[in-house]
């Protein structure tokens, strides 16, 4: 092989055993920072339960916009 492809092939090997670092690049106390508030669905998630609480007891049931499951208690 030429020397040129023995470099390209090191330093991609290199790049690649780079990437598998066990370190997490984001700490989990840095996540709050990229929390975003305005990528949320909601705006006010404590509104949004009790408003999505009151449509369901309204309908009579739990799960009246859909859910998992079917009639014998199994998930």
């Amino acid at each position: 092989m030429s020397d040129t492809v023995t470099k390209l092939l090191l330093a991609a090997l290199c790049a690649l055993g780079g990437g598998c670092a066990t370190e997490p690049w984001v700490k989990p106390y840095e996540r709050q920072h990229l929390a975003d508030p305005i990528m949320s669905f909601n705006r006010d998630p404590l509104s949004s339960a009790y408003g999505h609480h009151v449509y369901q007891v309204r309908e009579g049931a739990r799960g009246a916009e859909g859910g998992a499951g079917g009639g014998c208690g199994c998930n």
